[in-house]
């Protein structure tokens, strides 16, 4: 899969779909596999387009809700579906003061080439966002190509969003987010040398600093990750580490049967259970001891658990 961005020459005939797309989840990739399917039967090519910043984080940062997923993650995911090309469209003053009719000649057919768009019913776009479907049915009607909607999805009778994952999340209820999901929920980011403290007390962590703002969830969890072709199984804090008086958002994985040098790695983390809340100790000994009770009952869960993704 190709990432691009504008200013972009004019791809080949495409099938496009637009939107943030934040987690991939269920209903997003039930999109995605209606748009690789009708961009391979019309011979066109499949691109997903999205925002980064995402629309929300632009338009009132402190509001904007936490990431499911990174753009980096979200190229993962995409590429995994069969997508072709990935547009990331910067949203910033120049797009937003975009009128639906530049946005659509600009974007859809002069940039992106369009033959094929799909969008959801509430989708909005164009200055005031007076652009939607109805719309781009008018205004795309002389060129005699399909505008589709997007389809909901359900999953017993409870439609897919991206609101109503975090939702869960937030609630630490990890296993009902991964079925909406598709998959466990995961956190990617490059392990880096934190203060080794993990280390001083026998209980080496990999630490990976996250490049979120907001997190959806926080606690300690347990967790697995694929390292170097093989999984492994562990224990993660999520979130500050009030102890040591760190405020910033980290994920901290100690492994369990792992000694090999991870530093520099890019590692995907998935969070299968919230085994507790944050909390605050007194001092490394009180620490070391909760995080003994962390790990036991971290490997109870996994086995009593038959299937992990």
């Amino acid at each position: 899969m190709r990432i691009s961005r504008l200013p972009l020459t004019q791809l080949a005939a495409s099938a496009v779909t637009i939107g943030s797309f934040d987690g991939v989840h269920l209903g997003h990739q039930k999109i995605i596999q209606q748009l690789v399917a009708s961009a391979k039967q019309k011979g066109l090519l499949s691109v997903v387009v999205t925002f980064e910043p995402l629309p929300r984080e632009y338009l009132n940062s402190k509001r904007a809700p936490a990431r499911l997923s990174s753009l980096v993650d979200k190229a993962q995911k995409l590429a995994q579906l069969g997508v072709d090309q990935l547009v990331v469209l910067p949203f910033n003053e120049r797009l937003r003061s975009l009128s639906a009719e530049q946005f659509v000649q600009q974007v859809l057919l002069d940039a992106l080439n369009a033959q094929w768009i799909q969008v959801g019913d509430d989708f909005r776009f164009g200055a005031d966002r007076k652009g939607n479907i109805d719309f781009l049915r008018h205004y795309l009607r002389p060129y005699d190509f399909d505008v589709v909607d997007m389809p909901s999805f359900c999953v017993d009778q409870e439609r897919i969003s991206s609101t109503l994952i975090r939702q869960l999340l937030a609630a630490g209820e990890m296993q009902q987010a991964e079925k909406y999901l598709g998959n466990a929920y995961s956190l990617s980011g490059r392990v880096i040398y934190g203060r080794q403290l993990g280390r001083n007390i026998g209980v080496p962590t990999a630490n990976l600093l996250l490049p979120h703002n907001r997190l959806t969830t926080d606690g300690v969890f347990a967790v697995s990750s694929m390292i170097d072709g093989q999984k492994y199984y562990g224990v993660a804090n999520l979130g500050p580490k009030p102890t040591v008086n760190d405020a910033r958002n980290w994920l901290e994985v100690h492994f369990f049967n792992l000694s090999a040098n991870l530093y520099g790695k890019r590692l995907c983390i998935q969070l299968h259970k919230r085994l507790r809340a944050i909390q605050t100790f007194d001092n490394l000994d009180a620490l070391k001891t909760q995080i003994q009770c962390d790990i036991n009952a971290a490997n109870r869960w996994f086995e009593q658990t038959t299937e992990v993704n």
